[in-house]
C-alpha cells in the first residue's frame, strides 16, 4: 500500500502549527517548565487539525524564501498572542505585588525555578490562584477557541502589519494593568489606613510600644483581606479574559 500526501495542505497544517506553537510557548499555563516540550509540540499539531479542514482555499508559498517568510510571521503572530495571553496572567500578579509591598511581605520573595526569576509570595499565589480558576471554570477552551478563530480573520499567508498590532498589544498592556491596580486597591486602602492608625497610636501612647505589635497585626491584616479578595477574583479573572478575548480579535483582523 501506498501512501501519498499533498504537499499543499501539509504545509498548511506546518505553517498552522508553527503559529499555535509559539502562542503555547509565551502563553502561561503552558509556557511553564513544568510542561514538557514534547506535550507542547503534540498538543500545537492537535489544535492543528482542527484549523486545516477549514483552509481549502488559503494559497500557500511554493518557492523556499517565501514559505520560510511565511513561517517567521506566523511564529511572530502566535509568540504576539501568547503575550497578550500571558499580560492576563501578569496582571494578577502584579495585584499580588502590590499586595506585598503595602502588607510587608516584600522581603519574603522567593526564588521560583520553573520561571527563573524571583516571586513575591501573594504574588505567586495570585498566579495559582488564577491558573486554578482558568481550568475549573473551562475558561482555557474560551481561550484556546480565540486562538484557533484568528485563522478564520487573519489565514495563514495574510499580509501582518506589526505596527498595527503593537497598538493593540499596548492597548491591552494598559488595560490589564489599570485592572492589576484596580483588584489590589482596595486592599491596599485598608493596609494604608491600619499604617495611619498605628502611626497615630505611636504618637498618642508611645508608651504602648506599637511597633512590637505593628508587625503582627500588619501580618494577620494582610492574610485576612487576602483571604476576602479571593471571593472577587473569579469576577475580575472573568472581566480579564474578556478583555483577551477582545484584543485577540482586534490582532485578528491587524492586517
Amino acid at each position: 500500500m501506498t501512501l501519498t500526501l499533498s504537499g499543499a495542505p501539509l504545509m498548511a497544517y506546518l505553517l498552522v502549527s508553527v503559529r499555535l506553537a509559539a502562542w503555547l510557548v509565551v502563553a502561561p499555563p503552558f509556557s511553564s517548565r513544568s510542561v514538557p516540550v514534547l506535550a507542547k509540540s503534540l498538543l500545537a499539531l492537535g489544535l492543528a487539525l482542527a484549523v486545516v479542514p477549514g483552509m481549502r482555499h488559503v494559497v500557500v508559498p511554493t518557492d523556499m524564501v517565501t514559505l520560510a517568510a511565511t513561517a517567521l510571521q506566523e511564529a511572530l503572530i502566535g509568540a504576539s498572542l501568547g503575550f497578550v495571553t500571558y499580560l492576563v496572567f501578569a496582571a494578577v500578579e502584579a495585584a499580588g505585588s502590590l499586595v506585598d509591598v503595602f502588607g510587608g511581605f516584600s522581603l519574603a520573595a522567593a526564588f521560583d525555578p520553573l520561571s527563573q526569576n524571583m516571586n513575591s509570595i501573594h504574588g505567586k499565589l495570585f498566579s495559582m490562584l488564577a491558573t486554578m480558576l482558568l481550568f475549573a471554570s473551562g475558561a482555557h477552551l474560551l481561550v484556546i477557541g480565540g486562538v484557533l478563530r484568528t485563522f478564520e480573520r487573519m489565514p495563514v499567508g495574510t499580509a501582518w502589519q506589526p505596527a498595527d498590532v503593537a497598538d493593540v498589544v499596548s492597548t491591552a498592556f494598559g488595560m490589564f494593568f489599570t485592572a492589576a491596580v484596580q483588584i489590589a486597591l482596595p486592599l491596599i486602602g485598608v493596609l494604608f489606613l491600619a499604617d495611619l492608625g498605628l502611626a497615630l497610636l505611636t504618637r498618642v501612647a508611645p508608651q504602648l510600644n506599637a511597633i512590637g505589635i505593628m508587625f503582627p497585626a500588619k501580618i494577620g491584616l494582610t492574610l485576612l483581606v487576602v483571604g476576602m479578595s479571593f471571593t472577587v477574583l473569579p469576577d475580575a479573572l472573568t472581566r480579564l479574559l474578556e478583555t483577551l478575548s477582545e484584543a485577540m480579535q482586534a490582532m485578528g483582523t491587524a492586517g
